[in-house]
Formats: structure tokens, C-alpha cells, sequence
């Protein structure tokens, strides 16, 4: 990602990438356009892209309604202006963790979080950030999220026994970063003047928090938030079928460019593992191996360089898993503490590259560039500080 630092928008630094890809990668020309083509369509990534189609749809319609802006007042009439940076933190988290997804935390919240930094005139990436880091705790330690699910099941540990391993890392990081954002927001003023709320515009978004909350999956979630700000739209005198229909559809083709990026960086990725780069990577770093504690870190390396290759914390661990237990077994590693290793660093990894979901997720329901996000990333950055002083000062144990 070298031609970052010239300021090229993301797409163009996709395409690039994918056309230098496929040049340089072997076979026929229309082998490597299908091998490219199978990374672009891959289930898992268009299954995100419905999630970016119906998020598109559902932010703007309800935002066209006003009900961003009645949330938004609600919020700031509820909870005091000093504590709405470590509140939104805590909120993220506390979503996250109960629903097993960043990307479900992100949608429901970001919206949210964007009109509350306006109103408050705080920068956007900042609290943009602060939704990321709080949704990367949930998606790191819940019992239902894929990751923890992954890991646990590849290294034949209990959930439970990974929670615990894993809490003494994140908690303390977590703990932190929300007294780092009561310090920092203890000076904020809200707006003299609370916008007046009217409570059935705000429907449609406590509607999407408590369906979310309560674990129902986040397609169904958004569609019955698409629904809701038509009916309330509509009883409002806000929208008529028409106008709803234009408020969606403007909605999706704001998602445009996010979803041309996502099926670039599919099939670049594609391309790249197909080539053996993924192989490549994991040899040179076992070469390295000689002690409990370099194994433990070459598996945090090599699911963290995975991440970054896949943009997919989950496939970073099925594709890791299997050497990762090689590894434990042969230096006698504790199973619970690799499966906290894996799941911890590739979500590291997934919540600081630009050209992730989340980061891109977030990046277009604010309005932003993803790579503005990356210097206020804090709770991640500070996790990988804890994860990787916990493999290096740790006692050792027999």
C-alpha cells in the first residue's frame, strides 16, 4: 500500500494494485482473471456487501427523516457533554460484546456517534475512532463472535477458558483508553439549545440498537430499520413512496465506492494468497522460532500479516489455526492462550488497516476517508501494546 503517501484516492489505489497483481502473477491471462474474479466473489464478501447495501439505505433514509437528529438530541439531552466521549467507548463495547460483530456495533452506532461530534463540534475521525476501538472489544471476547468461535474450536479450548485468558489482556487496555476519554471529554459543552425531539422519528434507531443488542442477525436488523423509516416517514408526512424510494436508493450508491473497494481487495488478496504469498510469509516467520515465547509470537505475527493480507479476521484464523496448533503442540504451548493470541491480534490487525470492513464501513456512514480514522485508533493500538507485553513479560510456566 506504498502509494498511500501520495494522497490517490483508495479506489485508485486498489485498482493499481490489482492490475500490477494480476501482471506479475503467473498462468494464463484468463486463469489469473478468474482467480481474481473467485477472490471478488468470494460468499463472505458479498454477504458484507448486502450489509454495506442495506446500511446505506437505512443511514440515509433515516437521516433524510431527521431521525439521526432526534437521536442525536435525545442523546445530548440523557447524558451529560462531559461523559458522551467515554459513554459512546462503553456504549460501543457493551453492544459489541453482546452481539459478537463490529460491523453490526458500527452500522447501529456511527450514524449516532457523527451527529453527536457535529453537534458538539468534535473532530469526526476521532469519534469515528472511538466507535471502531469500542466495537473491536466486543468482537475480541464475545462468546458468539465468529473469531472467538474460530479460535476456540481450532485450539480445542472452552470458550470460557479463552474469555478469561483473554479478559486479563483486554480489559485492562479497554479500562484505559475510557478514563483516557473522561479526561479528554470532561471540557466539552453541549449545544445551548437541545433540538426538540420528536420520539417516533427516533423509533427506527432504538428499534436497530435493541433488535441488535439482542443478537438478531444484522441484515434482518437493517432491513427492519429500512422498513421502519418508511412507515414512520410516511405517518410523519416526511416521505412520500416515492421520495422514500429516492432516500434509499441515494443511500446505496453513497456506498458505491466502499463496495468497489471491497471486491478489489478481494480479488487483489486472492491473487496474492494464490501466488503463495500467505506461504511465503508463514516460512520466513517460523524461521525464527526457538523458544515458548518466539512461538507465541510467530503466531501472533503470522495471524496479524494474514489479516493484513485477507482484511478478514476470521479467515486469518482458519487459515493460521492449523499451524498455530502445530506450534503449540511441538513447544508445548497452552491452548487457551493461543487461541487468545490468534483472535486477539487478528482483530489488532482487522481494526487498523484502512481497507478493512469496519474501518471502510465506518469511514462511509461518516462521511470520511478511512485512512483520516487510523491516528485516533487508540483502544486498538493500546491492545496490541498489552497483547505483546503479555507474550514478552510473562512468568514462564512449565
Amino acid at each position: 500500500m506504498f502509494l498511500a503517501g501520495l494522497s490517490l484516492p483508495m479506489i485508485t489505489i486498489f485498482l493499481l494494485a490489482s492490475v500490477i497483481a494480476i501482471i506479475l502473477s503467473r498462468g494464463h491471462l484468463s486463469h489469473r482473471l478468474r482467480v481474481f474474479a473467485r477472490g471478488a466473489g468470494r460468499d463472505t464478501l458479498l454477504l458484507m456487501i448486502w450489509i454495506f447495501i442495506l446500511a446505506g439505505a437505512f443511514a440515509n433514509s433515516a437521516k433524510e427523516m431527521g431521525s439521526i437528529a432526534d437521536m442525536v438530541n435525545l442523546t445530548l439531552a440523557i447524558v451529560p457533554s462531559s461523559a458522551i466521549l467515554a459513554g459512546l467507548f462503553l456504549g460501543a463495547t457493551v453492544i459489541s460484546l453482546s452481539i459478537g460483530t463490529s460491523v453490526g456495533t458500527i452500522v447501529a452506532m456511527m450514524p449516532i456517534a457523527v451527529g453527536i461530534a457535529q453537534q458538539l463540534e468534535e473532530s469526526v475521525p476521532f469519534v469515528a475512532a472511538i466507535i471502531i476501538g469500542g466495537a473491536f472489544f466486543g468482537d475480541n471476547l464475545s462468546f458468539i463472535s465468529d473469531t472467538t468461535i474460530c479460535a476456540t474450536q481450532s485450539q480445542g479450548c472452552k470458550m470460557s477458558d479463552k474469555f478469561r485468558t483473554n479478559i486479563r489482556i483486554a480489559l485492562p487496555a479497554a479500562i484505559l483508553v475510557f478514563i483516557f476519554y473522561v479526561f479528554i471529554g470532561k471540557d466539552l459543552n453541549s449545544p445551548a439549545v437541545v433540538g426538540e425531539i420528536n420520539f417516533w422519528k427516533v423509533m427506527p434507531y432504538l428499534v436497530v440498537l435493541i433488535t441488535a443488542i439482542a443478537g438478531i442477525n444484522v441484515l434482518v436488523v437493517l432491513v427492519v430499520g429500512i422498513l421502519l423509516t418508511g412507515i414512520v416517514g410516511m405517518i410523519n408526512g416526511d416521505y412520500t413512496i416515492l421520495s422514500w424510494s429516492d432516500a434509499m436508493g441515494a443511500g446505496v450508491v453513497g456506498m458505491g465506492e466502499l463496495i468497489i473497494i471491497t471486491m478489489l481487495a478481494g480479488g487483489l488478496l486472492e491473487v496474492i494468497r494464490a501466488n503463495g504469498g500467505i506461504k511465503i510469509i508463514m516460512d520466513k516467520v517460523l524461521r525464527h522460532v526457538h523458544s515458548q515465547r518466539s512461538a507465541e509470537l510467530s503466531i501472533a505475527a503470522m495471524v496479524s500479516a494474514v489479516d493484513m493480507l485477507t482484511s478478514n479476521n476470521t479467515v486469518a484464523i482458519i487459515t493460521v489455526a492449523g499451524l498455530a496448533k502445530d506450534i503449540s503442540i511441538r513447544y508445548h504451548l497452552d491452548n487457551r492462550r493461543v487461541a487468545s493470541i490468534l483472535d486477539t491480534f487478528s482483530c489488532i490487525m482487522q481494526g487498523i488497516i484502512p481497507y478493512g470492513a469496519q474501518l471502510l464501513m465506518g469511514a462511509a456512514l461518516a462521511g470520511i476517508a478511512s485512512v483520516d480514522i487510523i491516528p485516533y485508533l487508540y483502544y486498538p493500538y493500546v491492545l496490541a501494546l498489552f497483547a505483546i507485553g503479555n507474550i514478552l513479560f510473562r512468568k514462564k510456566k512449565t
